[in-house]
């Protein structure tokens, strides 16, 4: 996946997010390199990059990028991210706005 992430694949830029993430196919569990993976393929435009860059950020509190990161994938059709920003605004976390914007973008 390496060399197919070198080459540009952004699928194998999120799949070594993965791997990192959690810690699969024999390389240890590094959460600041999953971080930079997932990184590098939401920058290409990689839903799910984006919806796990969304879930991280949320468990660091940081829930301004967190919305961010998910209303991206929500817009880009990823339901979970969807289903995400709803229960942030249910406790406040996002607004009104924001979960209008995810709504509507999924469903364009």
């Amino acid at each position: 996946w390496t060399e197919a992430a070198e080459l540009g694949s952004v699928e194998a830029m999120f799949i070594i997010g993965n791997v990192y993430d959690f810690g699969e196919a024999g390389v240890g569990q590094d959460k600041k390199m999953a971080v930079k993976f997932y990184r590098k393929a939401a920058m290409h435009g990689h839903v799910h990059a984006h919806h796990n860059l969304g879930i991280k950020e949320w468990k660091e509190g940081n829930y301004n990028r967190a919305v961010r990161h998910l209303l991206i994938s929500a817009k880009m059709g990823y339901e979970s991210s969807v289903e995400d920003i709803k229960k942030a605004f249910k406790i406040g976390l996002a607004t009104k706005a924001q979960y209008a914007e995810a709504l509507k973008g999924y469903q364009d």
